[in-house]
């Protein structure tokens, strides 16, 4: 009875200790895009006039155990499946299948990369200080309607005679063409390179060109952005309103201490991204009593709010800037959009 007791409690470990095919995420620590980080600047700007700013615009962040990164044991997913901070996932709603650690370590760091230019981007537009992008081929789809054609680093100039300043002017012609080549001018070694293409239907009744693009900003003044160890898309709205703040007079937060979270765009479009819940509640944990939420996000958030901080719902940065104006000014913050009237 004792060797077969001693027996059943090893297999027991043993099974305990068996890799999973899931992903946990936890409430990871946040930082403030107005304030340090490993004794920098988080946000520094050359070239332009900066201004102090009290109180906080945290980004969030998530823990991801599991995946590439490391293996997560069955009694570690059940432990985190008992646990309302965090969440439990298949692997591959997360990563696709075969994605090596490095694979995504590298895409994690491209995404942030991405998400600080477009931040920059995002928040010269808000202020109306004028810059210039242009369009560049990074990759092609598969069975895209530009292979042969259209080459990795080709520099987009114009569409059907019309120049291309961002990426609605290609969607707007395409839609209008309804399927009829479109005629593609690309630098190419700084040559004029001009093609017809047919576009594709991407199968949602939408024409594409089958083009992995990436905007190339001339910005007149240089924004550093210093934050090891996080990677990723989702910081990028509290960058917009960090670079904000920074180069105007004043005190956006009116010395609150903010925090929220989601993708930008170029033209300030705020977009949705992972483990908000967890996100949520490591601002509330760092003191954050306002928070601001993409609202293609509302779904995740209802049900989800920690007590003692309000969520505020936002679609681009103007909406974002407004709420943190309100909130920073002492006034009544009730009437702004929540997910609850969404």
């Amino acid at each position: 009875m004792m060797v077969a007791g001693l027996a059943a409690l090893g297999l027991g470990i043993a099974v305990g200790t068996l890799p999973v095919p899931y992903v946990i995420e936890s409430p990871g620590p946040t930082y403030n895009t107005l304030g340090e980080s490993q004794g920098h600047p988080v946000i520094s700007v050359s070239g332009h006039e900066t201004y102090p700013a009290a109180g906080s615009l945290d980004l969030t962040t998530v823990y991801v155990d599991g995946g590439p990164t490391g293996s997560v044991s069955i009694l570690s997913a059940f432990s985190a499946w008992l646990d309302s901070s965090k969440a439990v996932y298949p692997e591959e709603l997360i990563y696709p299948t075969g994605t090596t650690k490095e694979a995504a370590q590298e895409q994690s760091a491209v995404a942030m990369t991405t998400s600080q230019e477009n931040a920059v981007a995002s928040a010269l537009n808000e202020l109306k200080i004028p810059f210039s992008q242009q369009l560049q081929a990074a990759d092609l789809s598969k069975d895209s309607a530009s292979a042969g054609k259209i080459q990795q680093g080709d520099v987009l100039k114009t569409i059907n005679g019309k120049d291309i300043t961002s990426l609605s002017v290609i969607q707007d012609e395409l839609a209008a063409g309804k399927g009829a080549p479109a005629t593609v001018t690309v630098e190419r070694a700084g040559q004029p390179v001009t093609m017809d293409i047919t576009p594709k239907d991407n199968g949602q009744g939408r024409y594409i060109l089958g083009v992995m693009l990436k905007y190339l900003f001339n910005f007149p003044f240089q924004v550093q952005i210093s934050l090891d160890k996080v990677g990723g898309p989702s910081a990028g709205l509290m960058f917009s309103l960090g670079i904000i703040d920074t180069v105007t007079p004043g005190d956006l937060t009116g010395g609150k201490h903010i925090a929220g979270t989601g993708t930008i765009a170029p033209d300030g479009t705020v977009g949705p991204i992972g483990g908000i819940a967890q996100k949520m509640r490591g601002a509330r944990a760092a003191g954050a009593t306002f928070f601001l939420a993409p609202s293609a996000n509302c779904d995740e958030v209802a049900g989800h709010v920690p007590a003692g901080l309000q969520v505020v719902r936002v679609e681009n940065l103007s909406q974002a800037r407004h709420a943190v104006e309100v909130a920073g000014s002492g006034q009544d913050t009730s009437g702004l959009p929540t997910c609850a009237n969404n």
